[in-house]
């Protein structure tokens, strides 16, 4: 076994991704305070060929070297717009078709590996602060819950570790299980 080179790995360039069919998701990072983590999630979207990333409230937006740090180039690749407040964008996204679904431990929240996303559903997964969590108010408008399950002491995961644990389970069931 050996590890694979750069140009082995056939990475597709900048302008074919943005041409590329892409999963029907849209991220909203709701609030949060790390740049590393918004990086992280650029990065993450970019991987799994997300439509879009909301950045809402106190959210930093590229461009910004911290950003840059952990995105490695996806703030280009990725399509992105900042909204100032996520219950109204919630609002809109509705509006527009998209199932909402918040990340976070609640009364009536799924267990992940539950979830069962619909054919053609348009979903829109927000992701909360690193200490708050997604704002209630937003929490009440969610069509969904989900709930990443955990067994340890700490019943708590960074929030990039969350999108990537959220995004590989809807890849798996909407684009690979096809």
């Amino acid at each position: 076994m050996r590890k694979l080179k750069n140009e082995e790995l056939n990475r597709i360039d900048l302008e074919t991704f943005k041409q590329s069919e892409k999963l029907p998701i849209v991220i909203v990072l709701d609030n949060i305070r790390s740049m590393h983590n918004v990086g992280s999630a650029f990065r993450t979207a970019d991987a799994f060929v997300v439509e879009k990333i909301y950045l809402c409230g106190i959210t930093a937006q590229p461009p910004h070297r911290e950003i840059h740090k952990t995105a490695l180039g996806a703030t280009d690749s990725v399509e992105w717009e900042y909204a100032e407040e996520t219950n109204s964008l919630c609002e809109q996204l509705k509006s527009e078709g998209y199932q909402l679904g918040v990340v976070e431990q609640a009364d009536e929240s799924i267990s992940l590996e539950n979830f069962k996303p619909g054919t053609d559903s348009k979903l829109a997964i927000i992701f909360g602060n690193e200490v708050f969590g997604v704002e209630d108010k937003v929490v009440e408008k969610a069509d969904f819950c989900l709930e990443i399950p955990q067994f340890g002491t700490k019943h708590s995961l960074n929030v990039s570790v969350s999108i990537g644990v959220v995004l590989w389970d809807l890849v798996n069931k909407i684009k690979l299980s096809q």
